[in-house]
């Protein structure tokens, strides 16, 4: 085993079979969302079983009014940058619109690129039946695929908004046929948004891969949400299912306002911050210049 550069042993890498052995444990997932070096350090070394790099940086970073403009350049930008910062989780790439609905030859050729360009282990798709041929394809070329019901933000305008999803028995019925077909294909997780928790208890109960809840309830085998919200750091709106943990935007404010303060009161640079030269250096560039 490699010594990391701190001389430790290496952590145990988690791949799409320890979400298998957790949900036969009994032992809870966790994911967040990352989006840069820093972020996927800092998630890494809190233990985080997944850094998922979802589209929905679109919106927290990006800031588009959906994840519908997010490009696969964009997102490889970023999966590249969390990739450098992770070395325990597993890395999901969420493909973006467009990157997978178009035919199975794009699909698989995008989710390749996840891996190849992005270095990413595995991919998230959205839907159920209707992607299931894109699916099968993205699993049949040897990629990890982790799939995606219920609310699913792509297809946001034919849903009416982000707004709560299979809450008919006929709806509820369709959304756990979904997961039964993602789950036959070969999808080694499931991902099921803002649905009743009664639901997502009893998918989960169903099905022999763990889901991942973001918004549906403590029933799932494990939860997500997006880090920008957990942290309060993107103040457009927070999801009634969010609960945060910090309020990041209100104390960047705070700090850049006490640095535009330091700056315009002549407190800073101070002294401490400040480096300087040998008098008898600097007296001999005096003497050099002309006029001296």
């Amino acid at each position: 085993m490699s010594a990391s550069p701190q001389g430790s042993a290496a952590p145990k890498k988690v791949t799409p079979l320890t979400f298998r052995e957790k949900k036969a444990a009994g032992q809870p997932i966790t994911m967040l969302t990352g989006t840069d070096l820093p972020m996927a350090q800092a998630l890494d070394e809190a233990g985080l079983d997944s850094v998922l790099v979802g589209d929905s940086l679109g919106m927290v970073v990006l800031g588009y009014e959906t994840t519908l403009p997010v490009t696969m350049d964009e997102m490889l930008h970023h999966c590249r940058a969390v990739a450098r910062g992770t070395r325990r989780a597993l890395c999901i790439g969420d493909m973006p619109f467009l990157s997978y609905q178009v035919s199975e030859e794009e699909a698989v050729r995008n989710a390749g690129r996840f891996l190849q360009e992005g270095g990413m282990e595995a991919v998230k798709l959205e839907g159920g039946r209707e992607r299931l041929t894109a699916v099968k394809a993205v699993i049949g070329a040897g990629i990890p695929v982790m799939g995606h019901l219920g609310l699913t933000p792509q297809s946001v305008h034919m849903l009416g908004g982000f707004r709560p999803q299979a809450r008919t028995a006929e709806a509820a019925r369709r959304l756990l046929e979904d997961a039964l077909v993602l789950e036959e294909a070969g999808c080694f997780s499931i991902v099921l948004e803002s649905i009743p928790a009664r639901l997502a208890a009893l998918v989960s109960k169903r099905l022999p891969i763990p889901t991942i809840g973001i918004g549906a309830g403590a029933g799932c085998d494990g939860q997500v949400l997006v880090t920008h919200d957990l942290l309060g750091m993107f103040d457009r709106f927070t999801p009634r299912f969010v609960r945060q943990y910090a309020d990041l935007h209100d104390e960047m404010v705070r700090a850049f306002r006490a640095y535009k303060c330091d700056v315009e009161a002549h407190r800073f640079p101070a002294d401490e911050h400040t480096i300087d030269m040998a008098e008898e250096e600097w007296d001999e560039l005096l003497r050099s210049l002309p006029g001296a």
